[in-house]
């Protein structure tokens, strides 16, 4: 048994990593799901749900049953894991967010806190690690112009407390692919334009992110039918790739290695299609011109 340590700090994602962990020595023990719920007194689908992180906690007790139904003997191993589990159960600190924070959005910032890659290809905004807060103010507004002020208020507090994952030690590498159409879309007006450009021209300056333009000029792109969408890659072993597409009332979570594969092949055309990351700066001062 092994128990990943450098999980980058997002309690779900710890939960996928020590799911995955389960199955793996479930497998190994040669039991069916239903043998495991039998083993400890659940049902086959709590195993399922536990293997696959659809809990919200996972049960201390449980997974000590587990690990000894599994074989694990080594007391330091099973208290170690169980320490894990512990750290896992804790809230992220989004959390404190709830109150503007969709539960399927959730699982995307614990995405984002664990990843050591992320890839993106936006459509039609900025993406909320790159955002100004004045940028982030007037899109919040325009998609809920009924909404409180204090709650849009709590909504950009909230991105802007995600982009701290840009300036902690050993941040992912970020490389984002914008459309054309993000930077001709009036959000907030010129003035706030010009501002959001110019903190792109800065934050594309960072090592470890990367920024490219599309072009309308280059026509047609593998992206056109999909529309945004984020690939995360993480350090742990046990994590596949996944890809977040978001949509007004929910997301999708992909996993499927053929799914996956699809979309990082999309990034990859996406990536040599547009300006290469050398002129994002010439490109954008150009843009900017224009605001």
């Amino acid at each position: 048994m092994t128990t990943e340590t450098d999980w980058g700090g997002a309690p779900s994602v710890l939960r996928m990593i020590l799911g995955r962990q389960l199955e793996g020595m479930r497998g190994r023990a040669g039991l069916t799901y239903e043998e495991a719920g039998a083993a400890i007194g659940v049902s086959h689908s709590t195993i399922r749900r536990m293997e696959s992180a659809k809990v919200a906690r996972l049960r201390l007790a449980d997974v000590e049953k587990l690990l000894q139904v599994y074989g694990v003997g080594d007391r330091q191993e099973i208290d170690t894991f169980l320490e894990s589990v512990r750290e896992a159960n804790k809230r992220g600190w989004w959390h404190a967010y709830r109150d503007v924070l969709p539960e399927w959005f959730a699982a995307y910032l614990s995405l984002e806190q664990a990843a050591l890659h992320i890839r993106a290809y936006e459509a039609q905004f900025v993406p909320g690690l790159l955002q100004t807060e004045a940028y982030a103010r007037a899109q919040l507004s325009a998609g809920n112009p009924h909404a409180p002020t204090e709650t849009t208020e709590r909504g950009v507090a909230l991105r802007m407390r995600r982009q701290e994952l840009l300036s902690r030690p050993a941040p992912p590498r970020l490389w984002v692919v914008l459309d054309e159409t993000v930077l001709r879309w009036p959000v907030g007006g010129s003035e706030v334009m010009r501002a959001q450009v110019d903190h792109l021209i800065e934050v594309s300056r960072l090592p470890h992110v990367t920024v490219q333009v599309m072009p309308f000029g280059n026509g047609p792109h593998p992206a056109l039918r999909s529309g945004a969408f984020h690939l995360f890659r993480f350090r742990a072993p046990e994590l596949p790739d996944i890809v977040y597409r978001g949509g007004l009332t929910g997301a999708v979570y992909l996993d499927r290695a053929d799914e996956v594969m699809a979309h990082r092949e999309a990034l990859d055309r996406l990536s040599a299609q547009a300006a290469p990351a050398r002129r994002t700066e010439d490109v954008l001062r150009a843009l900017r011109k224009d605001l």
